[in-house]
C-alpha cells in the first residue's frame, strides 16, 4: 500500500473498510477504483525483456509448432557428431589391428626393452641410496679410466 501519499481523512476511511486488520492479500486497495490512489505497475523482468531471451523463446515456439523436440539437434551438428563417433571407432579398430599384427619378434623386443627400462630404474634407485663417498669414488674411477685411455691413444 502507498498510504503515505494519502491525506489523513482517506487513511481513516481505508482503515474502516478493512475489518480484518488490513490484510493486503485478501483485500487490495487498487481494486476499489479510487482515483487518488497510486496503482502499482507490474515490474519488468530484465531477463524476459532481453532480446536474446525473446529470440530463444520465439525459436522454441517455432520448433514446438513444427513438432521438433527440444532435444533434437540441428542437422549439421548431428552429422558432425556422427562423423566424430565413426572416426573414433575407426581409430580404435586400427589400434587393435596394429596390436594383433605385431610379430612375435616385435613382441619379444618390446618385452626386453621394458625389462631393460625396469633394470635401469632399479639401478638408479640403488645409486640414490648409496652414500656420497661411494658415488665420488665411482666418478673418480671413471675419470681415471678416461684419462688412462687417452694417454694410451
Amino acid at each position: 500500500k502507498h498510504l503515505f501519499f494519502l491525506p489523513a481523512s482517506m487513511y481513516t476511511e481505508i482503515q474502516r473498510e478493512q475489518p480484518d486488520g488490513g490484510n493486503i492479500l485478501t483485500h487490495p486497495d487498487y481494486i476499489d477504483g479510487n482515483p487518488d490512489l497510486i496503482k502499482p505497475k507490474k515490474l519488468l523482468n530484465p531477463v524476459k525483456a532481453s532480446k536474446s531471451h525473446q529470440e530463444l523463446h520465439r525459436e522454441l515456439l517455432m520448433n514446438h509448432k513444427r513438432g521438433l523436440g527440444v532435444e533434437s539437434k540441428p542437422e549439421l551438428q548431428r552429422v558432425l557428431e556422427h562423423r566424430r563417433r565413426n572416426q573414433l571407432i575407426r581409430q580404435k579398430k586400427e589400434e587393435e589391428e596394429a596390436k594383433k599384427l605385431q610379430s612375435p619378434f616385435e613382441k619379444e623386443l618390446l618385452k626386453r626393452h621394458q625389462r631393460l627400462d625396469q633394470l635401469e630404474k632399479e639401478q638408479e634407485k640403488q645409486e640414490d641410496h648409496a652414500p656420497e663417498f661411494i658415488k665420488v669414488k665411482e666418478n673418480l674411477r671413471r675419470t681415471s679410466m678416461v684419462t688412462g685411455d687417452e694417454k694410451a691413444a
